[in-house]
């Protein structure tokens, strides 16, 4: 990565090098800043279409609108955030924001301005680099260190939103009148703006509501969640077939091998990868990824392709590293593939959101106690919840622009609700024994199984968004078996 040319951020986009240079800009001659100025083609792009989701967006603004009359309403998408010293994480524009415009551009901020019975609303965000005053290239973050951006004009046609200079958002903010909302989290300096106009309870209910509204996926919600499903289906084959190379280095290579499919089909991984060979299994959320692959050992890969949309999918498998479960290994493996069958039946309009979850985990403590790990009578494990000890989390969550998505929404509108079409969640049951627990025999310690789906609620049941992986313990030797040529 090369330096920049100065540390210095320039001042007012107006005023001219000349007067800011002053040893701001060592080795910048009058007569380089002057040749900088001209000399460059016009590359506006013109007959621009609007993006795929653009419609959609502007639905959502409109519900938006009738849920919060008469206020305004103002959405960051977020700014870039320091990895180290002058170098920032690649950004992701905050869930809200792409909701509601398709945009995923850093320094954004959608503002909904109450006009009459509705809003007007305007995304401001930065346009092009000036050319005039040099900051396209005395800038760090001018075009020429990190790219072309679009114009306001050319966000105005893609986006079908008018688009203005966000450097001029926070003054007017302060100038506002009027009840006003802002999600927060996301753009300090926005947020300053608004200290004295907004309050914490009045903000969450925007944020509530937001996260609400993404309960019911709308048709091209479903397609880019297929869409991550199948290059994550991809994915995971990519990574039976380098099993030897794993091996022969660390877990690491399998989550080098799913990011690159991740990279090359979409935007991203949606999540940190599990790749949990052996013992690393039993960690809900293990992402280090620096654990030894061992033949004969278990490998549980939890894993998502973030779509350029920014859409992601969330699968588990648990697979034999060597391509046959042992015995005992099969054992553990199909009582979670049954308790997931029955989670995944259970999964139907008008049921209760956490109908799969009983489900499921009725069937895990019925093997707890036919294993003689639990006393019975099943009934009892239940109530108590004992088979918590080893299947520790909820069988499923909703699923879209967030792994976790909705997070935000209140109780008895998500796990309190009830399911209808549109709703995408997983069924994930899983079955962990840790490496150190004296309270199963020795066979048992070690082994972790997950296995995890992403499931379409529909009019009459449901759809298995992923069932282009096999689940059944046989079919998924049959399966690494074809991948490997044996």
């Amino acid at each position: 990565m090369t330096d920049e040319l100065t540390p210095e951020t320039p001042d007012e986009d107006e005023q001219p090098i000349k007067q800011r240079k002053n040893g701001l800009y060592p080795g910048v001659s009058d007569e380089l800043a002057e040749n900088m100025k001209s000399g460059w083609a016009d590359t506006e792009l013109r007959d621009l279409q609007p993006i795929e989701q653009a419609p959609n967006a502007a639905r959502r603004r409109a519900a938006l609108s009738a849920r919060f009359p008469g206020e305004r309403l103002v959405i960051p998408a977020g700014n870039l955030k320091t990895r180290s010293n002058d170098t920032e994480y690649d950004f992701r524009a905050s869930t809200e924001y792409v909701y509601l415009t398709g945009d995923q551009t850093d320094d954004s901020v959608l503002v909904l301005e109450p006009k009459g019975d509705s809003h007007e609303a305007t995304i401001y965000r930065l346009p092009r680099s000036n050319r005039e005053n040099g900051e396209f290239w005395l800038n760090g973050m001018g075009e020429l260190w990190v790219g072309r951006r679009h114009s306001l004009s050319e966000s105005e046609a893609l986006l079908g939103v008018p688009c203005k200079d966000v450097r001029e958002l926070a003054a007017a903010l302060k100038e506002a009148t009027g009840p006003v909302r802002v999600v927060r989290g996301h753009d300090a300096d926005i947020e300053a703006a608004l200290t004295d106009k907004v309050t914490a309870e009045r903000d969450e209910e925007l944020r509530v509501y937001l996260s609400e509204a993404r309960v019911v996926k709308d048709a091209f919600e479903i397609g880019e969640l297929q869409k991550a499903v199948d290059s994550t289906v991809r994915g995971f084959e990519d990574v039976v077939k380098v099993l030897d190379k794993a091996e022969a280095t660390s877990e690491r290579y399998i989550e080098g091998t799913f990011f690159l499919r991740a990279r090359v089909e979409g935007n991203d991984v949606g999540y940190g990868s599990i790749c949990a060979a052996g013992p690393h299994a039993t960690t809900l959320h293990w992402v280090r990824n620096n654990g030894e692959v061992r033949s004969g050992d278990l490998l549980l890969l939890d894993a998502g392709v973030e779509t350029t949309t920014l859409y992601t999918a969330d699968v588990t498998r648990t697979l034999p590293i060597n391509g046959r479960y042992t015995d005992f290994q099969r054992k553990i493996y199909d009582a979670v593939y049954e308790s997931q069958e029955a989670g995944i039946a259970a999964v139907k309009p008008g049921a209760a959101f956490r109908d799969f979850h009983d489900a499921s985990q009725r069937v895990l403590a019925e093997k707890l106690v036919e294993w003689g790990l639990l006393d019975g009578p099943v009934e009892r494990v239940l109530e108590l919840g004992l088979q918590r000890r080893w299947t520790l989390h909820g069988t499923g969550h909703m699923l879209g622009l967030d792994v976790h998505d909705c997070a935000a929404a209140r109780t008895e509108a998500y796990v309190n609700g009830t399911l209808e079409p549109g709703v995408v969640l997983t069924v994930e049951p899983g079955l962990y024994f840790q490496a150190d627990d004296l309270t199963v025999p020795e066979e048992y310690r070690g082994i972790g199984v997950r296995i995890e789906d992403d499931i379409l609620v529909t009019e009459d049941g449901n759809r298995n968004l992923s069932d282009g992986l096999p689940r059944r313990s046989d079919e998924i030797e049959a399966w690494m078996a074809g991948l490997l040529g044996k």
